[in-house]
Order: C-alpha cells, then structure tokens, then sequence
C-alpha cells in the first residue's frame, strides 16, 4: 500500500484560465463564471426534489474525481463552486469536474 497522495494538476496560468472558462461555457454561455478565485455556477429547478436530486448526482461526480465542490442549496437552485486545495487555486481538473456537472443539468431538468 502506498502512501504517496496523488499526483494533482498544476494550477493553470491566468491565459490558461480564460481559455479553460471559454471552452467551459461554448457557444451556449453556460453560466460558469470565476467568482472569488473559484469557478462556480448555480443550477435552477421546479423544486426542492429536483434540486436534491442534482446535487446528489453533483456528490456522485465528485466521488469519481476524488474532488469535491463547495454546494449552496435553497429550495430550487443549487451553486457548485469549485477549486483545488493543492495547490490553491484552479486547476484543469476544476474545469473538468465543472463539464461532467453541467452534463447532468438537461437530465436533471427532463
């Protein structure tokens, strides 16, 4: 059993972040956006059932990347903020958690 932690991802330069967020949000302007050094966007549902579904499928996400969002949820929106802790700052895997999760946007608003 080894006892190295794995291997994390440089932090992207300030060009590299602008070009990540550009590819991020497409043609479609998603709603992903830098907010306190973070990369974050809020979800909307009809109610409080779709949001908790959206923000379990959110953990499960997470789960997978062994990365793991700051969540805000009210009764129909959830924001999911991300960004790496080691290094501090954003990272290509923060971009990259962030597409899986706005992948599961049209499911959950079926």
């Amino acid at each position: 059993m080894s006892t190295e932690k794995s291997q994390r991802p440089a932090l992207l330069s300030p060009t590299g972040v602008v070009n990540a967020l550009t590819q991020l949000n497409g043609d479609a302007a998603m709603g992903w956006r830098i907010e306190a050094g973070a990369l974050q966007r809020t979800f909307h549902f009809n109610d409080f059932h779709e949001t908790m579904a959206f923000a379990n499928a959110v953990a499960y996400v997470a789960h997978q990347h062994d990365h793991h969002p700051a969540m805000s949820l009210t009764y129909n929106q959830c924001t999911v903020a991300w960004v790496t802790h080691e290094p501090p700052g954003l990272t290509a895997l923060d971009f990259l958690a962030a597409q899986a999760v706005s992948r599961l946007y049209p499911i959950a608003n079926a």
